[in-house]
């Protein structure tokens, strides 16, 4: 509660105005029963038509000056409660942004989107209006309280003697609702990381034919949200009522020795009737009661979420001096001694050691799990490695802005992700301010510009979310575009050429012969044309190096080298044999020409 309240400070000067207001209004309305009770006691019972209409007077007057200052306040509040969930879901977006990829690999996408919309909207209420509301209804039982002891001491004991009761109740149904509701909130998140799983792999869902084991899967989410539901209303059904009726005790014991009071001549009838409307003014602030410690104790459970989140610290993040990428660097990579375990205890590479001079092509190959992802993924800084260092230049990736050194890496991956945006913004998308000209020219040396201008819109096309309306091949070559934009010194492509066919991979051979010039490039491959690209072959297996070299050298040195290549790289058809998304390749062709590929580097290379 207190960091909830924290989170308002910004906006004291706005919170501090509305309940300025609120006590202005809340004056306004305390005038209006007394002077009632002076119209009862000076007026009527005196016959004085002239005080009549003077006191008639002031109560519009009280009456307009409340409207008043409650528009006002519900303007200034209205306001600073879109402000505080604007800059509160703004900030909750932007620390999503900082986390590093090993959050994203524990946390499922509907359980954050949840906390970004659900619990920052309860968040938001209470900060805005309950914590408002809350404050007013103190100001108003203090006020009344005072005034209803002025007017009859003996009158405003018998009223307030229920309140240590309401405060007992209200302490109880506390305790008691903030588990249920914080369930509520996780079961709701249940519901939408359900619903967000089942839009974005619906086609898989139709593919197997699983609606109405989907369905039911998504109807047992709700009905757990239904049973949390449940047992919070039963809470409310029993705990509010009381809160409701426990006050009308209080107004019934009033009336009853108010009204013999009036008729003992104890106190004036006019004094009664003030008490009365006081008294009423109190019974709904104490009401209202259960309903906002219900309101801020869902509050708690969801900004509780919400701080989760917040607390997160990325564990990429730029040091506090960090050393400049060296301008005329050519993209040199080297891994000392590299060892990587995933949060979970996974240990993934184990002391690899590898140097890629600046302008190198490797190829990494191995079994499927053996860290080739992993080791291409140091580069960036997508994770931290676990022991050992990466070089980029000479430079630790630990010690280089993390800003420069993503901009000098372009990544292309297998699982290619396209926003829903055109196609221009989405090859744009790592250099947002370039030119329509050279867009369309990464677009030619990705060889996507044949099919672009196939389209009705062209580059202003829209794809659909992911770029589910293209085809696999033609989002790799978007992606392709994408990196190629940024002309970045370090290329990595993660069977970037899985989705396309043999002629368009054909056709982007060529094109990455081109831009993979001058460049450090890795070369995550399962296609033997592909990996002929390369100048060397790294072979990884259970997270270690265990062959370097060219095609010939590797086949006759590496047993896992040619297990690969019997087993994936043989075959006159492109399948997967174990169901690991691994091509093998078409035929011996292929193979000869790797080694032909292979001598003529080295000989370039001398």
């Amino acid at each position: 509660m207190r960091r909830l309240f924290g989170l308002v400070r910004p906006y004291r000067l706005a919170l501090g105005i509305s309940i300025a207001l609120a006590l202005a209004a809340q004056g306004a309305t305390l005038a209006i029963p007394w002077l009632t009770g002076r119209v009862v006691d000076d007026a009527i019972r005196k016959e004085d038509t002239g005080q009549l209409w003077t006191l008639i007077a002031l109560i519009l007057v009280a009456g307009a000056l409340r409207f008043v200052f409650m528009v006002l306040r519900r303007l200034v509040a209205g306001r600073m409660a879109v402000t505080v969930e604007f800059d509160l879901r703004n900030r909750f977006y932007s620390h999503l942004q900082t986390l590093s990829f090993s959050f994203y690999d524990r946390n499922q996408t509907g359980q954050l989107m949840s906390r970004a919309t659900v619990d920052l909207s309860a968040v938001r209420v209470f900060l805005s209006y309950g914590l408002l509301f809350l404050s007013q209804h103190v100001i108003t039982v203090v006020a009344v309280t005072a005034m209803l002891l002025f007017v009859d001491p003996l009158l405003a004991l018998i009223g307030l003697a229920i309140t240590p009761v309401l405060v007992l109740v209200a302490a109880r149904y506390s305790r008691v609702s903030h588990p249920v509701l914080t369930e509520v909130q996780q079961r709701l998140a249940d519901v939408t990381t359900q619903a967000e799983e089942n839009v974005v792999g619906v086609r898989v869902v139709k593919a197997f034919g699983q609606e109405e084991r989907e369905t039911q899967r998504f109807r047992d989410r709700s009905e757990a949200v239904f049973d949390a539901y449940v047992r919070a209303t039963r809470q409310r059904a029993v705990y509010l009522p009381a809160l409701e009726f426990l006050p009308t005790l209080a107004v019934a014991a009033v009336l009853l020795v108010g009204g013999r009071s009036v008729v003992s001549g104890r106190i004036t009838l006019g004094d009664f009737v003030t008490f009365t409307l006081l008294l009423g003014l109190l019974v709904f602030p104490l009401r209202m009661l259960g309903m906002w410690i219900g309101q801020a104790q869902r509050a708690v459970s969801s900004g509780a979420r919400v701080f989760a989140v917040l607390d997160e610290r990325r564990e990429v993040d730029d040091r506090a001096d960090p050393v400049p990428l060296p301008a005329d660097g050519g993209g040199a990579i080297r891994f000392e001694d590299v060892h990587f375990a995933y949060a979970g205890g996974r240990t993934v590479l184990r002391g690899v050691d590898l140097d890629l001079p600046a302008g190198t092509t490797v190829a990494l190959i191995g079994p499927t799990g053996c860290g080739k992802t992993t080791l291409a993924g140091l580069v960036p800084r997508f994770y931290d490695v676990t022991g050992g260092r990466v070089l980029v230049d000479g430079v630790d990736v630990r010690d280089l802005p993390l800003g420069d050194l993503r901009r000098s890496v372009g990544v292309v991956s297998e699982d290619t992700f396209l926003f829903s945006a055109s196609i221009r913004d989405n090859i744009a998308f790592g250099a947002p301010d370039a030119s329509d000209e050279d867009v369309r020219r990464a677009a030619e040396r990705a060889q996507a510009l044949p099919f672009i201008e196939r389209l009705p819109a062209g580059f202003d096309t829209v794809v659909g979310e992911r770029g589910l309306t293209l085809s696999g091949g033609q989002r790799q070559r978007i992606a392709i575009a994408r990196a190629l934009l940024v002309d970045p010194r370090i290329l990595i492509l993660d069977d970037a050429t899985a989705s396309v066919d043999a002629s368009t991979e054909a056709r982007i051979k060529q094109a990455l012969r081109e831009v993979m010039a001058g460049r450090t490039t890795i070369i995550i491959a399962h296609r033997l044309s592909t990996i002929a690209l390369a100048d060397r072959i790294v072979v990884l297996d259970q997270g270690r190096i265990v062959a370097d070299g060219d095609h010939e050298q590797l086949l006759e040195a590496s047993p896992v080298y040619r297990q690969i290549h019997e087993h994936g790289l043989v075959d006159r058809t492109y399948v997967d044999l174990d169901g690991d998304n691994v091509p093998t390749v078409v035929d011996d062709d292929d193979r000869r020409a790797l080694a032909a590929a292979s001598r003529e580097r080295k000989g370039r290379l001398g």
